[in-house]
């Protein structure tokens, strides 16, 4: 099946951008040419935004809702994600696996531009790299990207700079929030990939996450939203395969299966000095995960929630 990544989100933009006022976004033109949509940094911006924000990260591939919560887990919403496309969706357009970094700027990138600019060594193992005639991505940052930023990922994508669409928003906004917690079902992809599972056997996904208060400040909207998958998310993947050949991989996948489970993200991160790459990777998945296997009809489910971290981190 081909997809059209970087197409289809960008019409979803486009009609971001023509309801950008009941969205609370703003659309700017920087320096003539690139488009950068504000989600959240000078913009209010808001829920719907941040669902939208989500569903271009997935290149159109995911639907995502806004739900009534788990109320034994928190008294809030929960956003929840479903694809038909998983790969695709999850790991070619809305890991955030690109670091955006020039002098003092920062940001972490996700969408369908990754598969333009193809630098991660992921697309060596998924294929699905794209050469679109328009690239969209979303930053993860609290400043917008300057000139030479906006250059530079044009180029990595080669596409023109007024062929690029990027939507920012910081971790610590309601737009932003949402589409992080939106990742329930990328970080079980994910965790496929790193376990070296043959991650095209998966047909379907669905997942869901409890969206954390917006905190006042990054850092700490960064534990939140880190623990909302890691001791709140659930996900469903159907898979071809008995269920004996997944019987082996099932245990490792849920967050559980790290050594680190079980402390806010915050504190794991004070422990780790503030060093986000030396946390054990295997931390990085939902909390539960299910498997439905469609060759013998059998469901395998591992992994547990802890309401009591959750609430623990969404009440600090």
């Amino acid at each position: 099946m081909e997809f059209t990544l970087n197409h289809d989100a960008a019409e979803i933009c486009r009609r971001m951008a023509e309801h950008a006022d009941r969205l609370r976004i703003t659309v700017h033109v920087q320096d003539g040419d690139t488009t950068v949509v504000d989600c959240g940094i000078s913009a209010r911006g808001g829920l719907e935004a941040g669902r939208l924000l989500a569903e271009v990260c997935m290149a159109g591939l995911g639907h995502v809702e806004l739900a009534p919560g788990r109320g034994d887990l928190w008294p809030g919403l929960d956003v929840s994600v479903r694809s038909d496309a998983p790969v695709a969706a999850c790991l070619a357009a809305q890991y955030a696996g690109w670091r955006i970094q020039k002098g003092s700027y920062f940001a972490m990138a996700s969408g369908p531009m990754r598969a333009a600019a193809a630098k991660e060594p992921l697309f060596e193992r998924i294929g699905m790299r794209e050469r679109p005639r328009e690239a969209v991505g979303v930053l993860e940052t609290r400043k917008l990207p300057p000139a030479e930023v906006l250059e530079s990922i044009a180029a990595d994508c080669a596409v023109e700079p007024a062929n690029l669409t990027l939507l920012v928003a910081p971790t610590a906004s309601q737009a932003g929030a949402v589409q992080i917690a939106a990742r329930s079902l990328e970080t079980a992809l994910h965790k496929l990939l790193e376990l070296g599972c043959d991650i095209h056997r998966v047909e379907s996904g669905h997942g869901i996450a409890p969206l954390p208060p917006v905190a006042s400040d990054d850092m700490t909207a960064i534990g939140r939203t880190n623990d909302a998958i890691l001791y709140g998310g659930e996900v469903t993947l159907w898979v071809r395969g008995d269920a004996a050949d997944w019987e082996a991989i099932g245990p490792k996948i849920p967050s559980s299966a790290s050594p680190d489970f079980g402390a806010p993200f915050g504190d794991i991160f004070k422990r780790y000095k503030g060093d986000f790459y030396a946390i054990d990777p295997l931390l990085f998945s939902p909390a539960v995960v299910t498997i439905n296997c469609l060759d013998d009809g059998r469901t395998l489910r591992y992994g547990k929630l802890l309401p009591e971290v959750i609430q623990r981190s969404f009440g600090s």
